[in-house]
């Protein structure tokens, strides 16, 4: 699954629009980085898929920190996990879309 699991819409933030609240650098990623303060469990977020132009809408299942990844699609164990269309890692636990995905569920190939 792709970034497009998520809900569609067309465009960037235009002027009087909610800027987004994650990032995602293009369709096919699996994971989107955070880049606002305060994201808490439950709370609906905006974000917008840099190379196709794009925004989508997910709600978030746990806190998740400024800088950090949440999951755009469920995952296995054994998935690769995609970002910046770059594989940075496998899936050690479950992931659920909407969920934090850190060193407790990807297994990263940095390292």
């Amino acid at each position: 699954m792709t970034a497009q699991s998520a809900t569609q819409q067309t465009g960037s933030a235009k002027p009087g629009q909610k800027a987004p609240d994650f990032l995602v650098h293009e369709d096919g990623d699996s994971v989107g980085v955070i880049v606002i303060e305060g994201i808490e469990a439950g709370a609906e977020l905006t974000g917008w898929i840099m190379r196709e132009d794009r925004t989508v809408t997910m709600k978030v299942l746990g806190d998740i920190p400024i800088g950090h990844k949440v999951a755009l699609t469920d995952l296995a164990v054994g998935d690769s996990v995609i970002k910046y269309g770059v594989n940075i890692g496998k899936v050690v636990a479950t992931i659920k879309k909407g969920e934090y995905v850190h060193v407790h569920n990807l297994k990263t190939r940095r390292w």
